[in-house]
């Protein structure tokens, strides 16, 4: 089942999407302020995001961008009474990456969510967890300020963990963003793992990347492991 979140502060609209969404088999948590839905999305994982452009104590579009600079690449598709072509423009420099009209359908927003839901954002830019920051624009990474060197299949497989973190990525996932169908040998992902723990590990205090036995592997911060 999906799982998304709407930020809305329309109760009645709220009610109504929520109800829809959950007989179409959509999850759907609200929040009814931008900073309330700011925290329900540092504190749970969603598939998408339903984004209020005017919304009260934190507009959508400041959420949105708060969002995009702390690396989240979840969907978000804004829903507004604004149809001007610079509000449409100014959502999109603020990382939103659909818009739906009010009053829209709800069919049409189901068909949206789903359309959103096959894929990440590719709105967001750079990549942060812990002490690693990844600048897809200038193909760099640091950790704790220090600039680190990967190679190319390197750097896809610390994306596809920064993207996932601290959540634990399989490793067929790992796998399948590299090489897609087109499987390796056993021991090709071990030998790229171990290449990529000696880069953003050595000289530090403590490992970020940790192996989770029996599925895949994971970044973890100093917090996780204390």
């Amino acid at each position: 089942m999906l799982n998304v979140l709407l930020v809305e502060d329309d109760h009645d609209l709220a009610t109504t999407v929520v109800q829809y969404l959950e007989l179409e088999g959509i999850r759907c948590d609200h929040a009814s302020n931008g900073v309330c839905g700011l925290q329900f999305l540092q504190e749970h994982n969603y598939d998408a995001l339903l984004l209020d452009l005017n919304l009260p104590r934190l507009d959508g579009l400041t959420l949105c961008r708060r969002l995009r600079d702390m690396g989240h690449d979840i969907p978000v598709l804004m829903l507004t009474a604004r149809d001007q072509l610079q509000d449409k423009l100014d959502g999109f420099h603020s990382g939103t990456d659909d818009f739906l009209t009010k009053p829209f359908e709800l069919d049409e927003l189901v068909v949206r969510v789903n359309a959103l839901t096959r894929r990440r954002s590719g709105q967001v830019r750079i990549l942060r967890y812990g002490e690693l920051t990844m600048d897809l624009n200038k193909r760099e990474v640091c950790r704790a300020g220090r600039t680190l060197k990967l190679s190319p299949t390197g750097w896809k497989l610390l994306e596809a963990l920064l993207r996932g973190a601290p959540a634990a990525v399989s490793r067929h996932k790992l796998e399948a963003s590299i090489w897609g169908d087109s499987l390796p040998d056993s021991n090709a992902l071990k030998v790229h793992i171990h290449h990529i723990r000696k880069v953003i590990d050595a000289d530090f205090l403590f490992p970020m990347l940790q192996t989770v036995p029996g599925f895949g592997f994971a970044l973890r911060d100093s917090d996780d492991q204390t």
